[in-house]
């Protein structure tokens, strides 16, 4: 038998037999995504007079009230619909702009990396000169605290505050928005067949 034809023939049994299981992947996109923008939009949400001055003086965004709000609305709103896989194309749009505001408003001027890891291809200026300062917070806590149990839940490290984090939920919506929620896995997919049967009815 021809070993390429017998490859395709292996390769598309396998795919087929797996197809039943392609609403697992955006299933769990979805599960990691919602909390991650419900945690977000709550906070902005509970201090909402400190968002909206963070949106107008620091971001300096025109109309911060509004501006809050919608940011607010789309992570809390957009990580309870993203739980359910309700209108998962559509929720996905506000939550990428918001994302991408988040990586060019925000992060942009620090660099890639969230966490200032000097021993990352990817650190800058900025991570480098985290360094020292790093090695000092340590030698003060040394010196002056119990550093073992300080430590115990996780060495001392330095924020940095990079564009990592934001680009990468942009990347996951990004997927949610071709794929949809799901197969079988969310409320996207039965409303659709729902639909299709009472139309045919």
């Amino acid at each position: 038998m021809n070993p390429i034809a017998s490859y395709n023939r292996i390769y598309d049994t396998t795919f087929e037999k797996l197809k039943p299981f392609d609403g697992v992947p955006p299933l769990l996109l979805r599960l990691f995504l919602a909390p991650v923008m419900i945690q977000s939009g709550w906070v902005k949400a509970t201090g909402f007079s400190g968002t909206v001055s963070w949106f107008g003086n620091t971001l300096g965004m025109p109309l911060p009230e509004v501006m809050a709000f919608l940011a607010t609305a789309a992570e809390l709103g957009g990580g309870v619909m993203l739980v359910a896989g309700l209108a998962t194309r559509l929720v996905a749009v506000p939550l990428m702009i918001t994302m991408l505001v988040a990586a060019f408003a925000v992060h942009w001027q620090n660099g890639w990396l969230v966490l200032s890891d000097a021993s990352s291809w990817l650190a800058n200026d900025r991570v480098m000169e985290a360094v020292p300062r790093k090695a000092e917070i340590i030698s003060i806590l040394k010196e002056h605290g119990d550093y073992k149990w300080l430590t115990a839940r996780g060495s001392v490290t330095i924020l940095n505050g990079g564009i990592e984090f934001a680009v990468t939920y942009f990347l996951m919506l990004l997927s949610l928005f071709f794929t949809g929620g799901g197969r079988y896995t969310s409320m996207d997919y039965w409303l659709a067949k729902v639909t299709k049967r009472s139309a045919a009815c």
